[in-house]
């Protein structure tokens, strides 16, 4: 089973649009007091772009000094029993080796006016870390959101057939549960997905309760 580390959970789904994500970070920037960079994930990712017109979870990594880590959880919590929304801060690289340069490939959002009114940094986390990461998970909906990263041109196959020769080696049962072999067989799905012409849907993930 995939690990998690997640920072809370409401009792039900719900639906969560780009004016419900931008109020979800400026409460927790206002109860979290410090500095540091919040690295927008998946459909959290597709939502603020507006690319897709809800999800179902906040998907977030909270790059914070270990020190002050307790205090970003705190605030999530607070957060999640305010709005009774759904807030995950994972990072990626618990699940996953990460290619080199992940933190330099981050990008800014579109809607930077906003971000650039939170203390805390708002950032998308390295698409091509993110898509490996769905890869490797493999599920319909994971499927989707890495074609949508592809439709959008924020990745491109050459890119990630670069990085992958790199990275395969340092899989690991112990990572991602799965042998490159597998790996390389749900990449070859998505392959064929993409050759086929086929666009992404919003095929949204289950939250779990």
């Amino acid at each position: 089973m995939e690990p998690k580390n997640r920072d809370s959970k409401a009792t039900a789904a719900a639906t969560i649009r780009a004016e419900d994500l931008w109020d979800v970070l400026r409460r927790i920037d206002e109860n979290y007091d410090g500095d540091g960079c919040v690295y927008l994930i998946g459909e959290t990712s597709h939502v603020a772009e507006g690319w897709r017109d809800w999800t179902t979870q906040i998907e977030f990594f909270g790059d914070v000094e270990p020190i002050r880590k307790a205090y970003l959880h705190e605030a999530v919590e607070r957060v999640c029993g305010e709005t009774g929304l759904t807030i995950i801060d994972e990072f990626p690289g618990d699940l996953i080796p990460l290619p080199d340069g992940y933190l330099d490939r981050s990008r800014e959002p579109s809607a930077a006016s906003f971000a650039d009114a939170l203390k805390l940094q708002v950032r998308h986390f390295d698409p091509y870390s993110v898509v490996y990461r769905y890869i490797a998970r493999g599920d319909e909906p994971d499927y989707h959101i890495a074609l949508m990263y592809l439709d959008k041109g924020w990745i491109t196959f050459e890119e990630m057939d670069e990085r992958l020769d790199g990275l395969l080696p340092k899989f690991s049962l112990e990572t991602i549960a799965q042998d490159p072999a597998e790996f390389r067989r749900k990449y070859r799905g998505l392959t064929q997905m993409w050759r086929k012409k086929l666009r992404p849907r919003t095929v949204h993930r289950p939250t779990e309760t």
